[in-house]
C-alpha cells in the first residue's frame, strides 16, 4: 500500500485528491493508497447530519458524500483517507471494523486502552463515554474514500459548537487529554500508519482469499455467477 504523508492540506484539495485516486483504482490502475494529513479548521457534514447538529452561528460547513453526521477537522487531528479497492463480496461493515481494530491497537501502543461501542462507529475510551477517533466512509464501485480522524492534541472546544456525529449523549476527547501528556500528530502518525496499513492489508488479504475457499455450486443450483453479485455501483455508508 502506498502512503502519502502530507502536511496541512485544505479540505477541498484533499477531497479532489481522493476522488482522483479513487477513479484510478476503480479502473484497476494505481495502488491502494493511504493519505495521512491534517486540515485547517473545517466542519464537514455527512449525509445523516441533522439540522440541529450544525453550528447555530452560521459557521460554514462543507457538505460531503460520506456517511455519518457532522464533525470537525483541524490542527492537532490526524486524518487518514484510505483509497482502497475492496474485494468481493462487498462487506463495508467489515472494512470499517478493520479500521477500528487498527486504531485500537495504535491507542494501546500509546498506553491507552480503547474499544468499540455497540451500535456506534469509531474508537472510544475504555468506559465507552468519549470518542477518540471518528470514522466515516463512502464506497463506490468497490473503492473506498473518506476515512478516519484521530484526535491527537486538537482544540476540543471546536466540537462544542456542533453535535459531533449526531451523538448528544457522549463526549469527544483526545489522546493527549486521556494520557495526561502532549501527544502531537508527528508522534502519532508513524504508529497509526503502521497499524492501519497492517489492518487494511490483513482485511484485503482475507477477503481476496475467501472466494477460493467457497464450495463450488453445481449447475443446477447456480442461478447467477456468485462473484458478480453486486458488481457495479455499491455505496456503503456508516456513521461517524
Amino acid at each position: 500500500m502506498d502512503v502519502l504523508r502530507l502536511g496541512v492540506v485544505p479540505y477541498h484539495e484533499a477531497w479532489s485528491m481522493q476522488r482522483a485516486l479513487a477513479e484510478e483504482r476503480r479502473h484497476g490502475r494505481g495502488e491502494d493508497t493511504l493519505i495521512l494529513l491534517e486540515h485547517p479548521e473545517v466542519y464537514t457534514a455527512g449525509r445523516r447530519t441533522g439540522a440541529g447538529d450544525r453550528p447555530v452561528d452560521g459557521t460554514p460547513v462543507v457538505d460531503v458524500d460520506r456517511g455519518g453526521g457532522i464533525t470537525w477537522h483541524g490542527p492537532g487531528q490526524l486524518v487518514g483517507y484510505p483509497i482502497v479497492r475492496l474485494p468481493m463480496p462487498l462487506d463495508v461493515v467489515a472494512y470499517v471494523r478493520a479500521l477500528e481494530a487498527g486504531l485500537i491497537v495504535a491507542c494501546s501502543e500509546f498506553g491507552l486502552p480503547a474499544r468499540r461501542v455497540e451500535g456506534r462507529t469509531g474508537v472510544w475510551t475504555s468506559d465507552g463515554q468519549r470518542k477518540l477517533a471518528a470514522i466515516g466512509v463512502r464506497v463506490s464501485w468497490k473503492v473506498t474514500c473518506h476515512g478516519f480522524a484521530v484526535n491527537c492534541d486538537p482544540a476540543l472546544s471546536a466540537f462544542g459548537r456542533i453535535v459531533p456525529c449526531g451523538i448528544s449523549d457522549a463526549g469527544v476527547t483526545s489522546l493527549s487529554r486521556e494520557l495526561g501528556r502532549p501527544l502531537p500528530v508527528a508522534e502519532a502518525r508513524p504508529v497509526v500508519e503502521r497499524h492501519l496499513t497492517r489492518a487494511i492489508g490483513d482485511y484485503l488479504a482475507a477477503g481476496r482469499e475467501a472466494p477460493a475457499r467457497r464450495t463450488p455450486k453445481t449447475d443446477s443450483d447456480q442461478t447467477s455467477p456468485p462473484d458478480l453479485i453486486g458488481v457495479g455501483r455499491a455505496d456503503g455508508r456508516t456513521t461517524r
